[in-house]
């Protein structure tokens, strides 16, 4: 059977994407991967959400927007996509357990993944003090010491960014020399409340048993010399991989392995869309990833209905003309 819309991907621009084809009654099946609902799963209370002033859990918000979207007949298929066919329409998708299915458009919602230590203690504190995301979680820090492990621009924007709200905020890195642009550097040389470690790793982070982060074990790379750094929170910027090895040889990509999106969020191939943190690597936050999940439902639909962009980019225009011309 051939689908209007088959959506990979069951993070904030997932759902959304999901949310919107089917109040289009596009009737979209949706692959959730093997981690439903995407990094906020691994986070604890999200209080950047609009309209939640009191916060919400990320499990708990990733539950609603699943039943919101299902609640319009969204099909949700709970495997993980092992191979895509993207060569032609209708494209066909295949499950881990060899579910085929072919769909006019497809929206690629495959998020990306933080890049982290591989230390147990990591994960079971993940959301409890270990964070990868510090305009996310930066605000339970405030008044605290924090560490930053990284030296690339991705660090230094964390640790500038924690700096406002922190009372230190020290930067541990494995060389003694950062990667991280000229004019990055500089800005976090500066700042009065940021500290180097050089020429450390991390070798644990304390306290599992707390269930809290407490300090930090680490080790001179040089020197084999052991230490300890006491902080209440710590954040893993040594980067993200894109969730995009699936479509190798098929989306058009850039050096990271990001998809390349153009008029919105197309990608090279006509019917097949991309939005969330699978095409960006700039803002990765759950309200801009569920921005563009809509972005991607509204170009896939148009899609469908055989508009072209500059078609409804003009009618928009006029539409909006017009309402400044009633408004008057």
């Amino acid at each position: 059977m051939t689908r209007e819309v088959v959506i990979m991907g069951s993070g904030p621009a997932g759902l959304t994407a999901a949310l919107y084809a089917a109040r289009a009654n596009l009737s979209p099946v949706l692959f959730e991967g093997l981690t439903p609902g995407g990094q906020l799963m691994t986070t604890t209370m999200v209080e950047n959400w609009p309209g939640m002033r009191d916060g919400i859990m990320g499990p708990e918000l990733m539950a609603e927007m699943r039943a919101q979207a299902q609640r319009f007949g969204t099909e949700i298929q709970s495997i993980e996509v092992s191979r895509v066919d993207l060569s032609q329409p209708p494209f066909l998708i295949v499950g881990g357990d060899g579910t085929e299915v072919r769909a006019r458009a497809v929206i690629v919602a495959t998020g990306a993944s933080a890049l982290l230590l591989g230390l147990p203690s990591e994960t079971t504190l993940m959301g409890h003090g270990v964070s990868t995301c510090a305009t996310c979680d930066g605000f339970f820090f405030r008044n605290k010491a924090v560490a930053v492990i990284g030296g690339g621009d991705s660090a230094m924007e964390e640790a500038t960014y924690l700096a406002r709200l922190a009372s230190q905020v020290t930067v541990v890195h494995r060389r003694r020399e950062l990667r991280a642009s000229k004019i990055m550097q500089e800005k976090a040389f500066a700042n009065p409340k940021i500290t180097f470690m050089w020429d450390s790793i991390v070798e644990d982070i304390s306290d599992v048993g707390q269930g809290a982060v407490t300090g930090l074990a680490l080790k001179n790379v040089k020197s084999g010399e052991p230490s300890t750094l006491a902080v209440d929170g710590v954040f893993l910027a040594i980067g993200h991989r894109p969730n995009t090895a699936l479509f190798a040889g098929q989306l058009e990509m850039d050096q990271n392995g990001y998809l390349i999106t153009r008029d919105g969020t197309s990608t090279n191939v006509p019917g097949v869309f991309a939005c969330g943190d699978v095409q960006d690597h700039v803002y990765r936050q759950a309200v801009t990833a569920a921005g563009s999940g809509c972005m991607a439902a509204l170009d896939a639909e148009r899609y469908l209905e055989g508009i072209p962009r500059d078609t409804y980019e003009t009618k928009s225009q006029g539409a909006a003309s017009l309402s400044m011309q009633n408004e008057k």
